[in-house]
C-alpha cells in the first residue's frame, strides 16, 4: 500500500450550543457556516485541477458520534483505498469500531487509537462533495 493518511478530512468536537458557536465563528473569524460547520476547499497537491475539503463541525456535547471514545473531539483523515487499509489496519491489530460505511460522496470508517479516541477515515468523492456544498465554502 503506497499511502495512508493523505490530509485532514475534518475536525468535530463537543460543544454546549453548536448554533452559538458557528454564528461566533461566522461573526468573529469569517467562516462561511451552514448546518454542518463549515467546509474548508483547498486544491489537492498532486493535481491542482481538483479540489479537496476538509469540515470543521461543532457538535452537541451529548452526541454519541464519537463512541465509545468518551474523548471531546474527533478527527478525520482523508485516505486512500479505504478497503485496502482497514485490511491492513486489522492484520495490525487495530482496533475497528464498524463495518466501512458507503455514501456517495465517500466511504467511511471509525477506528481507536491507542489513547482512545475514535478516528473516522475517509475515502472521499471530493467531486460529490463539491455538489453538495454548492460552492458555500471557506476558502
Amino acid at each position: 500500500m503506497k499511502k495512508r493518511v493523505t490530509g485532514i478530512g475534518g475536525i468535530f468536537f463537543k460543544v454546549k450550543d453548536p448554533s452559538k458557536t458557528k454564528d461566533w465563528y461566522q461573526t468573529h473569524l469569517g467562516l462561511n457556516t451552514d448546518a454542518f460547520g463549515a467546509t474548508f476547499q483547498w486544491r489537492q497537491y498532486e493535481n491542482s485541477n481538483k479540489k479537496g475539503f476538509t469540515q470543521w463541525s461543532p457538535m452537541k456535547d451529548d452526541t454519541t458520534y464519537f463512541k465509545p471514545s468518551e474523548k471531546e473531539f474527533m478527527i478525520n483523515y482523508r485516505v486512500e483505498n479505504l478497503v485496502e487499509l482497514v485490511q491492513e489496519l486489522k492484520a495490525e491489530g487495530v482496533t475497528i469500531l464498524d463495518e466501512i460505511e458507503d455514501t456517495e460522496y465517500g466511504k467511511f470508517v471509525h477506528i481507536l487509537d491507542p489513547d482512545g479516541h475514535s478516528i473516522e477515515l475517509w475515502e472521499a468523492v471530493d467531486e460529490v462533495y463539491n455538489e453538495m456544498t454548492k460552492g458555500k465554502t471557506t476558502k
